[in-house]
C-alpha cells in the first residue's frame, strides 16, 4: 500500500478523532490521486489507512486508524451498519442511507426515494470506487435504479466533473414519495441536492406538533421550496401559505398539496425579504411562521452579511406573529453556531421588541447523524420559539 507521512499536527487531529487531514499537514507523499493509503506520523507511526486526494486542500479522508484490508467486504460491511443504524417510520420511504463522514464513510451519500437510490461520490478516493460502490448498493438494496448526482461544486475541488445521471437500473424523471403519510414528488436527477431536503424531515413533525399547540389559524412557510412544511402545517393549522423565489418551486409545491388533497394551502411566487415586510405594512398575522432558508453564509467571509440577513427575516417574521405565536427558525450554514443562531433570535427579538421563549433546539434529522469530534457534520441549527 501507498504511504503518506503527516505532521503531529495532522496526527494529533485524527487521533482526537477528527477524520481529515489537510494539505498544509503533509509532508511526504507516495500515492496517486483517488488510491486508499496508509498513513503515518512524522517518526513512522501508523496513524491509520485514508482516501488521498492529490488536488483538494483535503488531502486525508480517514476510513480507519486500524490496519484491516479496505476491501469490497469492508465497504458492504459500512454500508449496512449505516443502513442498519436507521430506525425510519413505517409511512416513511424517503431518508439519508450514509451520511459521508457523519457514518464514518467520508464523501459518499445515499439517499433513498421509494425504490430509486440517489449516489454521490464527493472525492476522487469514492469516486474511483464508484463501479463497486454501486454494485454493493444493487446486492444490499434491491433498487430499481441508481442515480448519480455528482453535480455538486465540492467535486471540483477534487479535480472531479460535475456529472448527473442514472447509472443503474432505469429510473423514472419523477417518482412518488411518503415522508410521514404524506406524499411527495420527487425528480431524483434535478432539483436540489438529491432531490429533496431530507436532513429537515423530523423538523417538520416538531413544527407541526408546535403549532397545533398554538391557535392553529394561519402558517407561513417561507422559503418553502416543495412545500414540505406548509403540508405538514395544513392538517392542524386552518390556513397555509408558502412562499419561494422561484417559479418552479412554488409550481411543485403546488403540486404536492394537490396529491394530499388539501385545500388549506396556497402557495406564490415572491422575494421572501420583500413578501415580509409586505405584510408588516398591511397587517397581517400569523400563528405560526418557518423560515428555512438557503445557506446564507457559504463560507466563513460571508458570515457577517449572513448574520444580518438572518436577523432581517427573524425581525420581520416576530413582527407578524400573534402573542403565543410559535417561529421555527433555520439554519443550513455550517460557519454559523447554534450560539450565533440563538444571539441572531435575541437581536431580532429587541429589535421587534418581542418577548420570545425557545422552546425547542433541533438539528438535522437523525438520518444525518452528527460526528462529535467532527463539527463539519453538524451545520443544520433549527430553533422553535414562542412569542409571549
Amino acid at each position: 500500500m501507498k504511504t503518506v507521512r503527516v505532521n503531529k499536527k495532522g496526527a494529533d487531529r485524527v487521533r482526537h478523532g477528527h477524520l481529515w487531514i489537510y494539505r498544509s499537514d503533509v509532508i511526504d507523499i507516495d500515492a496517486d490521486g483517488g488510491s486508499v493509503v496508509s498513513v503515518k506520523d512524522e517518526r513512522g507511526n501508523p496513524i491509520g489507512q485514508a482516501l488521498f486526494s492529490n488536488a483538494s486542500q483535503i488531502a486525508l479522508r480517514f476510513l480507519t486508524q486500524g490496519t484491516e484490508a479496505i476491501d469490497r467486504e469492508w465497504w458492504r460491511q459500512k454500508i449496512r451498519e449505516a443502513a442498519n443504524r436507521r430506525h425510519i417510520p413505517s409511512d416513511t420511504d424517503a431518508y439519508r442511507v450514509v451520511y459521508s463522514e457523519g457514518d464514518l464513510l467520508p464523501s459518499l451519500i445515499v439517499d433513498r426515494y421509494a425504490d430509486v437510490l440517489v449516489l454521490q461520490t464527493l472525492s476522487q478516493g469514492t469516486d474511483a470506487l464508484k463501479s463497486m460502490l454501486v454494485e454493493i448498493l444493487v446486492e444490499e438494496f434491491d433498487p430499481i435504479a441508481i442515480v448519480e448526482r455528482n453535480d455538486a461544486r465540492v467535486r471540483e475541488l477534487e479535480g472531479l466533473p460535475l456529472t448527473s445521471g442514472t447509472i443503474y437500473g432505469d429510473a423514472p424523471q419523477e417518482l412518488e414519495t411518503l415522508q410521514h403519510g404524506l406524499k411527495f414528488l420527487v425528480a431524483p436527477s434535478g432539483g436540489q441536492k438529491t432531490g429533496s431536503f431530507l436532513d429537515q424531515r423530523e423538523n417538520r413533525i416538531a413544527a407541526r406538533n408546535a403549532a397545533e399547540t398554538t391557535n392553529r389559524g394561519r402558517a407561513l412557510d417561507c422559503f418553502t421550496f416543495n412545500g414540505a412544511f406548509a403540508i405538514h402545517l395544513a392538517g392542524v393549522c386552518d390556513q397555509v401559505a408558502g412562499i419561494d423565489i422561484s417559479g418552479e418551486a412554488v409550481a411543485g409545491a403546488q403540486r404536492n398539496a394537490e396529491l394530499n388533497n388539501l385545500s388549506n394551502v396556497e402557495f406564490r411566487e415572491a422575494n421572501v425579504f420583500d413578501a415580509l415586510r409586505e405584510m408588516e405594512s398591511t397587517g397581517e398575522r400569523f400563528d405560526t411562521i418557518v423560515l428555512d432558508p438557503p445557506a446564507f453564509a457559504k463560507n466563513r467571509a460571508s458570515l457577517k452579511s449572513a448574520l444580518r440577513g438572518y436577523k432581517e427575516i427573524n425581525l420581520r417574521a416576530l413582527k407578524l406573529l400573534n402573542r403565543g405565536g410559535v417561529l421555527v427558525t433555520c439554519t443550513c450554514s455550517y460557519h454559523v453556531s447554534e450560539e450565533l443562531f440563538v444571539d441572531v433570535l435575541t437581536q431580532a427579538a429587541i429589535d421587534a421588541r418581542r418577548r420570545v421563549q425557545i422552546i425547542e433546539k433541533r438539528m438535522q434529522a437523525t438520518d444525518h447523524p452528527v460526528l462529535v469530534a467532527m463539527p463539519e457534520t453538524y451545520y443544520l441549527k433549527c430553533l422553535i420559539a414562542r412569542v409571549v
